[in-house]
């Protein structure tokens, strides 16, 4: 296929985000601190949420409490927390036909975020978000995902899980098999 176009789904960097975010808070946590019982760590949900799905005050709810915190604490976690929402932003141009000057101005903001921050992790993710940048602008100007692959296969690997004991593997073929074609079947919500 010499003429297909690699695309990096969203999911596959949304999660390297929210996995930098919480590097950049257990350390932090930890060099500064110690472990549980500290308000970084209770925040640990939050922080992995986007704050496009978050009302307006807790947003600024939560941007209160990493303030309110040492700033030795506060200000890495903070930073990274904005890294990861400039990287939403520019993901959210995704099937919007973003032009350019939008695409270029939302990815400056994001490296210029992790240039000044001066901490490894997010260096990391934006050498890796600069890896794969082709691949990436190619998710943005198509929308392509592999969503619905990916649900699928993970449906396939719990019930093989669960399936382990059956002694015939045909039976654990079948088994996956009917998992994974409810929808077709009419079985599944379509929610």
């Amino acid at each position: 296929m010499p003429q297909a176009t690699l695309v990096v789904d969203h999911f596959h960097l949304v999660q390297p985000a929210n996995q930098t975010l919480t590097e950049v808070r257990r350390r932090v946590t930890v060099t500064h601190r110690g472990r549980k019982g500290s308000r970084e760590w209770e925040l640990r949900n939050r922080l992995t949420r986007s704050a496009a799905r978050m009302r307006g005050e807790h947003v600024d709810a939560l941007l209160d409490e990493l303030s309110n915190l040492p700033r030795v604490i506060g200000a890495p976690i903070t930073v990274a927390w904005n890294a990861k929402e400039d990287l939403l932003d520019l993901l959210a141009t995704a099937r919007t036909r973003p032009d350019r000057e939008q695409v270029r101005d939302l990815l400056y903001r994001f490296s210029r975020r992790c240039a000044d921050a001066d901490l490894p992790e997010l260096r990391r993710l934006a050498t890796t978000v600069e890896t794969w940048w082709p691949e990436i602008l190619a998710f943005l100007h198509t929308g392509i995902t592999n969503v619905g692959s990916e649900g699928t296969h993970r449906v396939v690997k719990t019930i093989t899980r669960h399936a382990y004991g059956f002694r015939t593997p045909g039976n654990q073929r079948l088994r996956t098999r009917c998992a994974s074609t409810r929808r077709v079947r009419g079985h599944l919500d379509a929610r």
